[in-house]
């Protein structure tokens, strides 16, 4: 007698379809010494859009949009706020956001948005931790011994010109107080030699020759 034995192997079960979402992925720091930038957005897609638009944020609140990049299969445009000088750029998995001529008081959070447009239903990704791009400033890139020698020179020419005013200042005080002194010498010496001519006393005005004035003797002009 044959004995046969099956044996029934049972397969997993097949998991079932993931839901439809976007995942980004950002460097959470970017350090920029030469003005320029190259902002990666890494994303996962797993549905069937074939319009997206990807964009970059700027502030903690992603109240700034820098600016966008938007695609499908047969074209793609981008644009950028007035403020910045960006450009974007997409591959498979991936964004890449370009700045230039960036300054210091750009230095601040970007956060990176992929939105899957059409066909519907719309999808875009969960706000991701962000990239803090630090921009360099002048100061941050120069030597601190180049600055002192330009913080000095005004300070010397400062001190300098205290210096001659006070000199010329006490000079002239000197001046003055010797010219004053010299002054009230001869305002002393002047009231000594009192003008002593006897004044007519009064109600005499008219007399040719007052009482007390001596009687002059015309005998000495006669021949």
């Amino acid at each position: 007698i044959l004995q046969t034995s099956v044996f029934l192997t049972l397969s997993p079960p097949l998991p079932s379809l993931p839901e439809n979402k976007i995942l980004v992925a950002q460097h959470p720091l970017l350090t920029v010494a030469n003005k320029t930038a190259n902002l990666v957005c890494n994303y996962t897609y797993n549905g069937t859009g074939k319009e997206f638009r990807a964009s970059l944020h700027k502030g903690t609140d992603s109240a700034v949009e820098v600016c966008f990049i938007s695609w499908n299969a047969h074209q793609t445009s981008s644009n950028s706020n007035k403020e910045f000088n960006c450009q974007g750029s997409h591959n498979k998995d991936k964004v890449v956001f370009y700045l230039w001529n960036m300054s210091a008081s750009q230095t601040d959070i970007y956060f990176c948005k992929i939105e899957a447009m059409y066909p519907p239903p719309y999808v875009c990704n969960e706000k991701s931790n962000g990239t803090v791009i630090h921009v360099k400033g002048k100061l941050g890139n120069t030597p601190i011994q180049t600055q002192e020698p330009q913080s000095a020179i005004p300070l010397w020419i400062m001190v300098a010109v205290t210096g001659v005013l006070t000199f010329y200042s006490t000079l002239i005080t000197a001046v003055f107080i010797n010219y004053w002194q010299k002054s009230k010498k001869n305002m002393y010496h002047r009231s000594d030699y009192m003008n002593m001519t006897p004044r007519h006393p009064p109600h005499q005005k008219n007399k040719a020759y007052p009482s007390y004035a001596p009687t002059r003797d015309y005998t000495a002009y006669r021949s």
